[in-house]
């Protein structure tokens, strides 16, 4: 078992004062087998009453509003979680009966909620990743790892590259991206191959060994195989996700899971910065706050002219 304490910072600064702000924030970490929260805390700016409940995902999800004029939005996040390690199972079906257990699946609920995608120009191009790397003689699962490991080796882990609506055709153009990037492109070829898979929004934290996206907010993947049941394959790490990984949501993909959107009246020209510290153990008091290492960036939106009431569709970090 492991045990970690995360906060997670979201600043929006506005170049003028705004009104009617109200927000749909994902930040409530998710209680299953894999991890147990000890304890969170969300704070808002103007401390408004947060509604919460859960989506269709079985996810929490909380709604305020901000009325009053104010120049500042501020959320911060923190999380005390204990996570447990992966178990695998010890027998498993023939791979041809969890093939054609897949096959009945496929249409059924839940599963069928996992199965589609976004509409794709390159299909000749998945068809011939898929071919060269699928073989059902192997088990579901040993497949799924095989098409993560071919998303991370063929893939350059680039930041900068793409946006929270970059498309997988654009992905498989650019042969780079982030996490999120890694994780589309990863779902596409499961569906693509009769494989529910799921989008998964959370963190993933770091230890001695380097892992691309450690510290930040991560994405990966949770892929449905009859012997396993729900696992996640983390496509940019190459690895099985274990106690480290600390889930927020599940969802289709980064649009069900997105940790703060909303809308408000102003001016549409503001700065956002995020911060993720995360420490191993228990519960960071005030004055060791700083000792944590930090993970941030910042973004800027320029006013846009004439446009005085924006709607923020995407109002949110590009996961890194």
């Amino acid at each position: 078992m492991a045990d970690f304490h995360i906060k997670h910072i979201t600043r929006y600064s506005y170049a003028s004062t705004v009104i009617d702000c109200t927000n749909q924030v994902m930040l409530y970490p998710i209680n299953d087998a894999h991890q147990s929260v000890q304890s969170h805390e969300l704070t808002v700016t103007n401390n408004p009453p947060i509604e919460t409940f859960t989506d269709y995902f079985g996810n929490q999800v909380g709604m305020f509003s901000i009325i009053a004029p104010h120049n500042v939005l501020l959320i911060e996040s923190d999380i005390a979680v204990s996570t447990n390690p992966v178990e695998f199972p010890e027998t498993l079906p023939l791979p041809a009966e969890e093939w054609a257990t897949l096959a009945e699946l496929r249409l059924e609920y839940p599963y069928l909620d996992f199965m589609d995608h976004e509409a794709l120009i390159a299909v000749d191009e998945l068809n011939a990743i898929s071919a060269r790397t699928i073989d059902k003689q192997w088990s579901p699962f040993d497949n799924a790892r095989l098409l993560s490991e071919y998303v991370y080796n063929n893939f350059e882990y680039k930041k900068g590259v793409t946006s929270v609506e970059t498309k997988v055709d654009e992905i498989l153009a650019l042969k780079a991206g982030v996490c999120q990037d890694f994780a589309h492109l990863l779902l596409v070829l499961l569906h693509c191959n009769g494989i529910p898979a799921r989008y998964v929004s959370g963190y993933i934290c770091p230890d001695k060994e380097e892992l691309r996206g450690a510290g930040a907010t991560h994405a990966w993947v949770e892929a449905y195989t009859p012997g396993y049941g729900w696992t996640g394959l983390d496509p940019t790490n190459n690895c099985v996700a274990s106690d480290r990984h600390v889930k927020l949501a599940i969802g289709r993909n980064f649009s069900d899971c997105t940790p703060v959107k909303g809308t408000y009246k102003g001016s549409s020209e503001h700065t956002l910065e995020v911060s993720v510290q995360i420490n191993s153990g228990t519960l960071a008091s005030a004055q060791d706050t700083t000792a944590l290492e930090l993970y941030g960036y910042t973004t800027q939106n320029p006013a846009i002219t004439g446009n005085s009431y924006r709607h923020f569709l995407e109002m949110q970090q590009q996961q890194q």
